[in-house]
């Protein structure tokens, strides 16, 4: 396990930022409430894309983010009463990507992702209003939508508060972490682009929430949950979990369980936390030159976590190996 004391910062003055993501050139961007996206670039130099109103007055909420070849973003628009996917410019132009599926506009809206195969994956995390209502186990209304050459289409529902979604470069299987039913499930990805098979990789127990997702080199899942601070890395072929950060306050950790077990788990319940370090981690990315660092959004902090390399044992325990992420879609849209 790594020393608390260990995480550094970067950043300043953010607000909310949920999502990071990090490019073989040293730039980091993560979402930003006050209506786009930061830009941290290798030399700490920060700049801010975006704070044009949406409609009316609204401005955009973006939680998840994605970085395009072309060097825009899109972003996942978590309004309060509605949703949809943005697009954000260098320029700070923002224009609609997508706001409706099936002629209903889309409720507020928690991720996008891209994959190596050029796909975009979006999810729903509940259709209940407000969105609050839904932090208990036995609401299960979120969904997947993927957009690929033929549009876009719900290929997957039914999820319990669907969040990150992974899909290794391989682009046969898609992991998604449902928060408040507590596990990360797999789906088998079919040749037009629908999900099939669905499995569940793992449940989780006290304390965890599953939000970012990831995956290093030999594999194995990694996840960060909200409310406890706590990143892990998971085995998907038997679900064993290894905690790699515990950034957690025990008390804290029960005040939410006894909500979330009685069903009256509420905002308050993710809007403050008790911990040394970490504001509330959500997303992860791998990064740094043999990408084997961690970087961590914060929901509730002002700064990007930085975790160093965790390190396993090699061949016959010979030597201590960095534990390396696999290079995500937009690695090198930057260079």
């Amino acid at each position: 396990m790594i020393d608390i004391e260990q995480i550094k910062f970067i950043g300043r003055e953010l607000d909310r930022p949920e999502c990071v993501l990090v490019t073989q050139a040293g730039n980091i961007y993560t979402s930003d409430f006050r209506g786009g996206i930061t830009h941290i670039t290798a030399s700490g130099e920060q700049f801010f894309y975006g704070g044009i109103t949406i409609e009316g007055d609204e401005k955009l909420k973006p939680n998840g983010i994605a970085l395009l070849k072309d060097g825009s973003f899109l972003a996942a628009h978590l309004g309060d009463n509605r949703g949809g996917v943005y697009r954000v410019e260098r320029n700070n132009n923002i224009t609609p990507y997508l706001t409706s599926i099936d002629n209903i506009l889309l409720p507020p809206t928690n991720f996008v992702y891209l994959d190596h195969q050029q796909r975009l994956w979006i999810t729903v995390s509940t259709r209940t209003r407000p969105r609050a209502d839904a932090y208990r186990a036995d609401v299960r209304n979120g969904f997947i939508i993927v957009v690929d050459k033929d549009g876009a289409k719900i290929v997957a529902d039914n999820i319990g508060y669907t969040n990150e979604v992974y899909v290794p470069p391989s682009g046969d299987v898609l992991f998604v972490n449902a928060t408040f039913s507590r596990e990360l499930i797999s789906y088998k990805i079919s040749e037009n682009n629908t999900l099939h098979s669905p499995k569940t990789v793992c449940h989780f127990g006290t304390g965890i929430y599953p939000d970012g997702l990831t995956m290093d080199v030999e594999g194995y899942l990694w996840v960060s949950s909200i409310v406890s601070n706590r990143l892990l890395r998971i085995n998907p072929h038997n679900g064993q979990q290894d905690i790699i950060v515990d950034d957690s306050d025990p008390e804290f950790i029960d005040w939410v369980e006894q909500a979330y077990q009685h069903n009256t788990m509420s905002r308050e319940h993710l809007t403050q936390i008790k911990s040394r370090k970490l504001a509330n981690i959500s997303s992860l990315a791998f990064g740094g030159n043999d990408l084997s660092t961690m970087y961590l959004g914060c929901l509730l902090g002002k700064e990007v976590a930085i975790v160093p390399p965790a390190t396993h044992s090699g061949l016959n325990n010979l030597a201590i190996l960095p534990i390396a992420g696999q290079a995500p879609a937009h690695w090198e849209f930057d260079n």
